[in-house]
């Protein structure tokens, strides 16, 4: 007998020439503390967890940092602009990150509004095409614009990030015909970044047929970090597995469940 899970095959997740069996990735910021932190990425089931170059102490003996409690031989450290509101910026942090045991991927974002937290179009794509000739797998969080997220590929990035909504608002996904858009255009990898608030979210962010989402304060912002980042992790999974199966078309007018001929008078 087949079962739903032999039915529903994959392709696998893979970024920059690596492969990966969870489709979530996760922050580290924000969290009450480092205990809860690491038991959110555990319940998560995330390999990917991005750190923020510059808000970090980049120092991995001290027990108060970061990354003294994350194993790069368990999870894979993806360095994270965040915070960069100039290409320059961008650059030199990314380039500190490979400096401090990084790999060579790196989460590239470029802010251009302190209110909304909106990318910078023009400083992104000037950054990424800088970082990739420097030898970086870009991972660009950028808007839900199919241009902007064609120049990025047409630059070389290793995969484009396009908001679900802006950055910890927890709206969910505000615009899915662009980011559906977006990965029907795009050969490379298509990963959702910011905004997801919760697991129905997460659920039908995959819905649309991305590669996968990236989240931190859906989960660290929580009443029940842990919790929610088991949830997410069911969510994301339950996600991709009915995009996977095609759901049903939408229609307009009622259609019976049960067979209309040979029904008893």
């Amino acid at each position: 007998m087949t079962t739903a899970v032999e039915t529903a095959r994959d392709t696998p997740f893979t970024i920059g020439g690596r492969t990966f069996q969870s489709r979530l990735m996760v922050g580290t910021g924000k969290y009450r503390d480092n205990e809860t932190m690491v038991r959110a990425i555990e319940a998560s089931g995330a390999e990917i967890v991005t750190v923020a170059v510059r808000r970090v102490n980049l120092d991995r003996t001290k027990e108060e940092g970061v990354l003294h409690h994350l194993d790069p031989k368990r999870f894979f450290l993806l360095a994270n602009t965040a915070g960069c509101y100039s290409a320059d910026d961008a650059v030199r942090y990314a380039r500190l990150g490979r400096e401090a045991g990084f790999n060579d991927f790196v989460k590239l974002e470029v802010i251009g509004d302190q209110e909304t937290l909106l990318p910078d179009v023009a400083g992104l794509l000037e950054a990424a095409k800088t970082l990739v000739q420097d030898g970086f797998k870009v991972l660009a969080y950028s808007n839900e614009d199919l241009i902007t997220a064609l120049r990025l590929e047409n630059a070389g990035c290793a995969a484009v990030m396009p908001l679900a909504s802006p950055i910890g608002s927890g709206l969910g996904l505000l615009n899915p015909f662009s980011v559906r858009t977006i990965k029907r255009r795009l050969s490379v990898p298509v990963v959702v970044d910011a905004g997801v608030g919760t697991a129905s979210d997460a659920c039908v962010t995959m819905e649309q047929g991305v590669d996968g989402i990236l989240m931190n304060t859906a989960i660290a912002a929580a009443q029940d970090p842990v919790a929610m980042a088991h949830a997410m992790r069911l969510a994301v999974d339950a996600g991709r597995a009915a995009f996977l199966a095609g759901r049903m078309p939408r229609r307009e007018v009622a259609v019976p469940s049960s067979p209309v001929k040979g029904m008893l008078d």
